[in-house]
């Protein structure tokens, strides 16, 4: 990955992988999955690439530093936080609600990388965090280049598109994506590939895939497929049934999902091929985009991985 040496970090191979569905083998059906998730342990999936053109202006600017938002199990933070350390740069959290009794592993893992925590009340950080005021933000933390929640940001979208250049083109006919502030998404959007893109939204209700897309410069008239049956209620929820099915499809393929996303997507796709929805014929890739940290926020002993 020639695109992310500047940030001089030691990075795996881009692999796509043949995978197995849960569920009785249908001869007339192909699934794959692009394993993002395995380029890096911390700073993997789509993390970095959303990061790239933000880390990239952050090191030629006279301050250095980054200020990003999430919550306190974000993906995102955690990713941010390593990937700054590693570049020579400061970096800056805001974290929605207020500071618990025990921090989180995830921001314990943020101090760990030099990262500085400030906690925000929950509707500042709402009307903030994905279209951020610059004035108010460098009042209270000085000269910064601001990452929006998630990498939500033409920046983010931008480098998301860069996950294009590994997906071949003219094999697969659908490829798969779990949705949450739809960067990755429009990215893939971005780089105009004539493969159907099946969009799988964490968010319980999320019907602003169209408004946030075109925020992000997405012109592309041919429109994501949205699944808005698999978020299980809502982001960062999850029950048994999909626990289960993360148990599951680990034992068969050995590739290990977070519930936040990934395990989503896959219960979609999934659930999907048993009612019929894709073709005979049909060449499916899944996109791994990573954030398997986020499973230590379950209870011990839940998972088989």
């Amino acid at each position: 990955m020639e695109e992310t040496d500047f940030v001089n970090m030691e990075l795996n191979e881009v692999v796509i992988k043949k995978i197995s569905p849960i569920l009785p083998q249908r001869s007339d059906l192909h699934l794959y999955m692009l394993r993002l998730d395995a380029i890096h342990p911390i700073v993997s999936g789509n993390k970095l690439f959303k990061l790239k053109y933000y880390l990239e202006e952050a090191l030629q600017s006279t301050h250095r530093t980054l200020l990003t938002f999430g919550g306190t199990y974000s993906n995102h933070l955690a990713a941010t936080a390593y990937a700054a350390k590693e570049a020579g740069l400061r970096s800056i959290a805001c974290v929605r609600g207020e500071e618990g009794r025990k921090p989180s592993h995830t921001l314990e893992f943020c101090r760990s990388q030099q990262m500085e925590i400030h906690f925000m009340e929950r509707e500042l950080y709402r009307q903030i965090s994905e279209t951020p005021n610059e004035d108010f933000l460098t009042s209270r933390f000085g000269p910064h280049i601001t990452i929006p929640s998630g990498g939500f940001g033409v920046m983010g979208a931008r480098g998301a598109r860069d996950i294009a250049d590994f997906i071949p083109e003219n094999f697969y006919s659908h490829i798969c994506v779990a949705v949450g502030s739809a960067t990755t998404l429009a990215g893939l959007m971005m780089a105009g590939r004539k493969e159907k893109i099946i969009a799988f939204p964490v968010l319980k209700g999320m019907t602003d895939i169209p408004e946030r897309l075109r925020k992000l410069t997405v012109q592309n008239t041919v429109q994501p497929e949205v699944m808005q049956d698999y978020s299980f209620g809502g982001f960062g929820k999850w029950n048994m049934d999909l626990i289960s099915f993360m148990n599951r499809f680990y034992k068969v393929n050995n590739i290990p999902l977070d519930f936040v996303y990934n395990a989503k997507m896959m219960f979609g796709i999934t659930d999907l091929i048993r009612k019929g929805f894709f073709p005979p014929g049909s060449h499916i890739l899944a996109i791994h985009t990573g954030g398997l940290q986020g499973n230590a926020s379950l209870p011990a002993n839940l998972l088989a991985f």
